[in-house]
C-alpha cells in the first residue's frame, strides 16, 4: 500500500545535546570541517549511511542512542564548544564590521538558485554554486547580506543514463520539513502568507521558508500551499522547468515576492530593511518593478513618487550582475505576455507601457515583440558587471545597442571576477595538512606563500591521497551507473579497477551547452585511444555533466561520450559519471590533476569549476576563456590555443581539438611522469611515477598555482570587491536618493525628463585647434576650442571633453586619455565655446576626437543615459 500523505517528524533531542539541533540546522556546518567532525563521530555508520546530512542523521538516532549520547560527558562537552564556537562565529566582529557605520546595513541578493550544499539541492549549475559561495563568504567576512530565492518542490533534476546511453531525468519531492528550513511565522504562530495578484482573477500564494547560511539568512519563497489552486501550486515545482507563462510566473514570484519577503521579514525580525538590491542575473528583475510600485503606491505612502522618480530611486541602490556571454541565455518574453499579466492588479499605478519599455529591444538587431529580461536588468540598475575581465568585454558587446554610439569600452558595464568559497572546496585533508603546518587562518588569507614551505614529498604524497580517493568513489558511482543501465553484478568485475590512483588524471565536469564543447577530446577517437593507453604515460579521464532536459543537442554529445567510454578497450581509463553534483565535487576536484575546459572562446563567462580543481593545487588545462584568460601565467598550466576568427565549425573545432592532443602529448603527460629529480631514500610515497623519483616542475607548478591563484580566486576577493566597488557606491547613491522626501532624486528624475528630450537639439559644429609647432614634440600643448549648440539645455548639464591618444592608419583611438573642456563662453542663443589647453604625452600617431556626454552628480557613469554627441 501506498501511503496518502508523506511527511517528515523531526527528532526530540535531550537537553544535554539540544544544541545539535542548532548546529545541524545552521549550514556553517556543510564548510567548518570541526562540526563535521562531530556529527560523524556521535555515530560513524549512521553519518555514511545518510550521506552526511547532520538532520537526517539525527532523524535516524533512536531516542536510546540519543540518551546515551546525552549522558557522555565528553560529547556534551564537543557539543558545548561546538555551540560556542558557532554562536562566536554569528556573533563577532568580523571584515565587514571594520568599515564602519557608513557600510550598508543591509543587503538583499536575489537569484534564481542557491548551491550551498547537496542537503538542499536548489541548484543547476555555475549561477546556483556561485551564488551559495557568495552567500558563504558574504558571512565569513560579515557582510550583512540577505539571500533571496525559490524553494523547488524537486529542485534540479537527478540525472541516469539508459541502456544506450541517453540521459534520463528523475524529480525526487522534497520535504521541507527534513531540510535545514524554518517556515517563517507570523508572531500568532501562522505561517506567513505573501500574495501576488494573477491574471484572471487568481492569486499566487507563497510562504517563505529561511534557511541560515552561517551569519546570512536565505529566504525562499514556496507557493506548494493550500490556498492556492493547482497551478499556482505547481509555479515552484522545479528550477528552470516548464515555460511561457509557468517561467514567468517563477520569476515574478522570485523578484515581486521576494521583496515582499523581504518586508515582512525585516517586521517579523526588526532586520534592517535592504540598502541595496543586488540582481544576481534577469531572472529576478521584477524586483526593481515592486520597489517602483512602493514608491508610487498612495497607500504605502505619504508623499508617492511619479513613475520617473521612483524609476531613479530605485536604480540608485540596484545592482545588476550579467552571467551570460551569449543571448540564447537570457531570458525573454513574448511582449502581449508581460502586458497580460501587468495589466491587472500585479503593480496597480505603475505605468505598464513604461514596464514594457524597460524590457524592449528597441536597438539595431533587437525583437520589437519580445521583452528581455536581462534589459530590464540593466535598465533597473544604475550599477552592472560582468563575472570576469574578458566576459565584461564581452557584455559591453552584447548589449552595446542599449549606449548606441559609445565606444565599447565607454559602456558602464564593468566586472567582478568570480570566486569560490575556499572552505567549501578545498579538500579536507589539504585544508588539515595546512592548519597543522601553518595555522587555523592561512587559508582564510591574500597570503598562500607558505605553501612553498611544503616538502615535494609531503606535496606529491598529498596529491596520490587525492586521487586514490577520487578513484575509490568514481569505481564507486561507475558500478552503480552501469547497474541502473542494466547490467548485472557479475558482468561489472573490472569496475573494481577501473582507473588507477598513480596515473595521470584529467577532470571535466561541467553543465552541458554545446558551446562547452563537451565531446572536443572525441574529434580524433584514434588520438585519444592512444593517449589513454600510452604504455609510459598514459592518461586517466573522469567526466560529468547534467544537459537541459530540453536540450538534445546536449544529450546527445552525453551519448556519444559515454558510447566512447564504453569500449573495453578504453573503459578503464576513461568513465563518464551520472547526476553531477556538489557531493561529487568534493573528491572529483580535489583529486583531479589537470582540470580541463575548452569551451568556444569567449562563450565561458567565468567557469568557476577550475578555480576549485585550483585551490586543490590541480593544474588547469584550457582555452582562454573566462577568468583563466585573465590569470594564466605560464606556470599554473596550460592555454589550449584557438583558431583564428572565421574559421569554419569544422575546421576550428579540428584545430582545437589538435592543439589539445598537442599539449597532452608533448607537454602535460611527459612533464606529469618524465621530468624527475631523484627522492629521498627514506621518504615514503607509493604514487611515484617512475621508480622512487618525483616530477619537479610539476610539483614546482602545483606551489606555484596554489600561492598565485589560492588568493586570487578566493570569493572573500570577490565579495570584498563587490562590497567596495558596487554596494557602498549604491547604498550611498540609495541614501542621497531617499534623503529630505526624496528631494534629490525628484531633481535628479526631472532634470532626466529634460535632458533626454533636448539631446536631440545638441550638436557639435566645429573644432578648432592652435598652438602646435609645425614639428610638434612631446609636452608642448595646443588650444581646443569646440563651438557647441545645446538647444534646450545650460552648459552645466553637459561635460564636454576632449578624448586623446594613440592614432591608428584608420584614426581609431587606443590608449585614450579624456581632458574636460571647462572653460565656456556664450556667444548666441544656446550656442557656447568650450575651450581647454591639451599636453601633448607622447609620440607616434597622435589624435583626438570631442564627445559630449550629460554631466549630473547623480550619475553613477557618464554613459549611464545612453546619451552622446561626438565629432
Amino acid at each position: 500500500m501506498k501511503a496518502i500523505r508523506r511527511f517528515t517528524v523531526r527528532t526530540t533531542v535531550p537537553a544535554q545535546i539540544s544544541a545539535l539541533t542548532s548546529l545541524a540546522t545552521n549550514l556553517r556546518w556543510s564548510w567548518h570541517l570541526p562540526t563535521r567532525n562531530l556529527f560523524e563521530s556521535l555515530n560513524p555508520e549512521l553519518w555514511e549511511k545518510s550521506r552526511f546530512d547532520p538532520l537526517s542523521m539525527l532523524s535516524a538516532l533512536s531516542r536510546e542512542q540519543l540518551q546515551l549520547l546525552a549522558h557522555d560527558p565528553d560529547v556534551v562537552a564537543r557539543v558545548d564548544s561546538a555551540q560556542a564556537s558557532l554562536d562566536c562565529y554569528l556573533n563577532e566582529p568580523r571584515w565587514y564590521q571594520e568599515l564602519g557605520a557608513e557600510a550598508p546595513q543591509s543587503i538583499a541578493y536575489f537569484s534564481p538558485e542557491f548551491g550551498i550544499a547537496d542537503v538542499l539541492p536548489q541548484y543547476s549549475g555555475g549561477l546556483g554554486i556561485l551564488a551559495g559561495d557568495h552567500l558563504k563568504s558574504a558571512s565569513d567576512l560579515g557582510v550583512p547580506l540577505i539571500g533571496v530565492g525559490l524553494l523547488y518542490q524537486a529542485g534540479y533534476f537527478k540525472q541516469s543514463l539508459s541502456k544506450d546511453a541517453w540521459q534520463q531525468e528523475t524529480y525526487p519531492l522534497l520535504d521541507p520539513d527534513a531540510l535545514p528550513l524554518t517556515l517563517l511565522r507570523e508572531d500568532d504562530g501562522a505561517p506567513v502568507l505573501i500574495s501576488l495578484p494573477l491574471p484572471d482573477n487568481r492569486t499566487l500564494h507563497a510562504h517563505i521558508w529561511r534557511a541560515d547560511v552561517g551569519r546570512v539568512p536565505l529566504l525562499l519563497l514556496d507557493s506548494n500551499v493550500a490556498e492556492n489552486d493547482d497551478a499556482a501550486r505547481g509555479v515552484t515545482d522545479r528550477l528552470y522547468g516548464g515555460g511561457g507563462d509557468h517561467r514567468l510566473t517563477q520569476e515574478l514570484l522570485l523578484g515581486m515576492g521576494g521583496v515582499k519577503a523581504l518586508r515582512v521579514y525585516a517586521r517579523l525580525t526588526g532586520t534592517a530593511a535592504p540598502e541595496v538590491f543586488h540582481t544576481n542575473e534577469g531572472h529576478a528583475g521584477f524586483l526593481g518593478i515592486e520597489r517602483i510600485r512602493e514608491l508610487m503606491d498612495p497607500a504605502l505612502t505619504e508623499h508617492p513618487l511619479s513613475w520617473s522618480e521612483a524609476l531613479a530611486a530605485g536604480r540608485a541602490s540596484t545592482v545588476f550582475t550579467t552571467h551570460t556571454p551569449v543571448p540564447a541565455g537570457i531570458d525573454r518574453f513574448p511582449r502581449s505576455m508581460i502586458e497580460h499579466f501587468f495589466a491587472g492588479k500585479l503593480a496597480p499605478g505603475v505605468p505598464v507601457h513604461q514596464i514594457l519599455a524597460l524590457g524592449a529591444e528597441n536597438y539595431d538587431g533587437g525583437d520589437s515583440d519580445v521583452f528581455n529580461m536581462a534589459v530590464m536588468g540593466l535598465r533597473l540598475a544604475q550599477r552592472a558587471n560582468g563575472v570576469a575581465k574578458l566576459h565584461g568585454v564581452v557584455s559591453r558587446g552584447m548589449f552595446s545597442g542599449l549606449w548606441p554610439g559609445f565606444d565599447h569600452e565607454d559602456i558602464p558595464i564593468t566586472s567582478v571576477t568570480n570566486g569560490v568559497h575556499v572552505p567549501t572546496w578545498v579538500d579536507p585533508a589539504l585544508a588539515e595538512l595546512a592548519r597543522e603546518r601553518f595555522g587555523a587562518e592561512v587559508l582564510d588569507g591574500p597570503d598562500w606563500s607558505k605553501v612553498y614551505d611544503v616538502t615535494d614529498e609531503e606535496v606529491w604524497a598529498m596529491r596520490r591521497r587525492l586521487r586514490a580517493a577520487l578513484v575509490s568513489d568514481a569505481r564507486r558511482r561507475l558500478r552503480a551507473s552501469w547497474k541502473k543501465r542494466g547490467a548485472a553484478d557479475a558482468q561489472l568485475a573490472w569496475t573494481d579497477s577501473a582507473l588507477d590512483p598513480d596515473v595521470l588524471t584529467i577532470g571535466f565536469a561541467r553543465r552541458v551547452p554545446t558551446y562547452k564543447r563537451l565531446t572536443l577530446m572525441l574529434r580524433d577517437p584514434a588520438r585519444l585511444k592512444a593517449l589513454l593507453l600510452h604504455p609510459e604515460h598514459p592518461i586517466q579521464i573522469i567526466i560529468a555533466g547534467k544537459s537541459h532536459p530540453a536540450d538534445d543537442a546536449g544529450k546527445k554529445m552525453i551519448q556519444d561520450l559515454v558510447q566512447f567510454t564504453d569500449d573495453p578497450e578504453v573503459r578503464h581509463r576513461i568513465v563518464f559519471l551520472p547526476n553531477y553534483d556538489i557531493a561529487m565535487a568534493r573528491t572529483l576536484f580535489p583529486g583531479c590533476d589537470v582540470w580541463l575546459n575548452n569551451p568556444l572562446r569567449p562563450l565561458e563567462a567565468c567557469g568557476t569549476s577550475g578555480m576549485k580543481a585550483a585551490i586543490n593545487g590541480s593544474l588547469n588545462l584550457s582555452v582562454m576563456d573566462g577568468w583563466w584568460d585573465e590569470l594564466y601565467d605560464g606556470e599554473n598550466g596550460w592555454a589550449i590555443p584557438t583558431a583564428n576568427t572565421g574559421t569554419s565549425e569544422e575546421e576550428r573545432d579540428d584545430i582545437e581539438a589538435g592543439a589539445l592532443y598537442e599539449l597532452l602529448e608533448t607537454q602535460v603527460a611527459p612533464r606529469f611522469y618524465g621530468e624527475v629529480v631523484t627522492m629521498d631514500a627514506g621518504a615514503a610515497g607509493p604514487s611515484q611515477p617512475h621508480d622512487g623519483a618525483l616530477p619537479a616542475h610539476w610539483i614546482s607548478m602545483i606551489k606555484h598555482t596554489l600561492a598565485h591563484l589560492g588568493p586570487a580566486v578566493s570569493a572573500n576577493r570577490m565579495v570584498a570587491e563587490y562590497v567596495q566597488r558596487l554596494y557602498q557606491p549604491a547604498a550611498e547613491a540609495g541614501r542621497l536618493a531617499r534623503a529630505n522626501d526624496y528631494a534629490a532624486t525628484k531633481e535628479f528624475a526631472a532634470w532626466i525628463d529634460n535632458v533626454r528630450p533636448a539631446w536631440g537639439g545638441v550638436h557639435i559644429e566645429h573644432v578648432e585647434s592652435n598652438g602646435l609647432n609645425d614639428e610638434p614634440q612631446i609636452g608642448e600643448s595646443l588650444q581646443v576650442r569646440a563651438h557647441i549648440t545645446l538647444g534646450q539645455l545650460r552648459p552645466e548639464d553637459v561635460n564636454v571633453t576632449v578624448v586623446y591618444g594613440t592614432a591608428s592608419d584608420s584614426d581609431e583611438l587606443t590608449a585614450t586619455r579624456s581632458l574636460s573642456l571647462d572653460s565656456v563662453q556664450e556667444y548666441g542663443p544656446g550656442r557656447y565655446q568650450f575651450t581647454t589647453e591639451l599636453v601633448i604625452d607622447r609620440s607616434g600617431n597622435f589624435g583626438y576626437g570631442v564627445q559630449i556626454l550629460p554631466k549630473h552628480g547623480a550619475l553613477a557613469n557618464p554613459a549611464e543615459l545612453g546619451l552622446i554627441t561626438t565629432a
